[in-house]
């Protein structure tokens, strides 16, 4: 089943992201990798089995394997650090905030393909996942590579619509 099919499943109360589902999928502005690196690192992101067997099928012979196994451990690694880092914003006692981590993140650091479009994924999962200070330090490092707002917001936008097709599918 691809992401269209998916899509094309959806009540007409959710006519828009019937539509913005496939104005995703018939985008050509970031390049095959961004776009299935975010479309398989956003459907993994939801936790939502149908979305991501459908992200998978779509993204099948679209991305190397290093590509796909990044963005898979793009959504893996933003599941753990979009809870702990949310809550090191959001606590109120600033102390948390100058503790270690202790969380094992190694795939940031040596994630297999070009780091902006790795920082990406997580950009458009932690969104998702709504870790504002996550969304801060990955737009930061995106902005290093010299990423423009244009793909940042593409991202983001990537990961709306994905968030949305899990959301209203799984009422079905």
């Amino acid at each position: 089943m691809s992401l269209k099919t998916l899509a094309d499943a959806l009540p007409d109360y959710a006519k828009d992201i019937r539509l913005n589902v496939g104005s995703l999928l018939s985008d050509q502005t970031l390049g095959d990798q961004r776009k299935y690196g975010l479309l398989l690192s956003c459907a993994h992101g939801t936790g939502y089995k149908p979305v991501v067997e459908a992200a998978e099928a779509e993204c099948a012979g679209k991305l190397s394997p290093e590509a796909a196994n990044a963005a898979r451990a793009a959504a893996a690694v933003m599941a753990m650090n979009n809870v702990y880092y949310r809550f090191v914003h959001l606590v109120a006692n600033p102390e948390y905030a100058t503790l270690p981590a202790k969380l094992r993140m190694n795939v940031i650091g040596n994630p297999g393909i070009d780091k902006a479009d790795f920082e990406l994924f997580s950009l458009a999962v932690s969104a998702m996942n709504g870790c504002g200070m996550c969304i801060d330090s990955h737009e930061k490092v995106l902005k290093q590579h010299g990423v423009g707002s244009d793909v940042v917001q593409a991202g983001a936008r990537i990961g709306a619509v994905i968030k949305a097709l899990a959301t209203i599918h799984a009422t079905l």
